[in-house]
């Protein structure tokens, strides 16, 4: 029943950071995963990262590791994604979302059942 707001997003040149921000509305975040994916324009929607609410277990894409840091605040039920040495290819509308609800998966976007509205991210060269 939750209601998610993606926030932070913004142009930035390659190797900047950005730090995106999902906050829950009108609900608590519930797990057992919440994730980060993200769309760019002509391709499919992509995992980027996750984290299970109760645990704080974390799991990136490959092309991530190293770079973003997925993070959660219980007490401010926010989820956070910390973007660093970002690369053009990053370049996308980035949505926060919740799977509370069987099946679960860390990251097919089809397991979710909640998304925020998106934010976008443009990393310029």
């Amino acid at each position: 029943q939750v209601q998610l707001v993606e926030s932070g997003g913004g142009l930035v040149q390659a190797g900047g950071s950005l730090r995106l921000s999902c906050a829950a509305s009108g609900g608590t975040f519930s797990g057992p995963y919440v994730g980060w994916f993200r769309q760019a324009p002509g391709k499919e929607r992509e995992f980027v990262a996750a984290i299970t609410w109760n645990y704080g277990n974390t799991q990136y894409t490959d092309s991530v590791k190293g770079r973003f840091t997925i993070s959660r605040d219980s007490a401010k039920l926010t989820c956070d994604l910390q973007m660093n040495s970002l690369k053009p290819e990053d370049t996308a509308v980035y949505y926060c979302a919740v799977d509370n609800k069987a099946p679960y998966s860390w990251t097919d976007y089809r397991t979710y059942d909640y998304w925020g509205q998106g934010t976008q991210v443009t990393v310029s060269s």
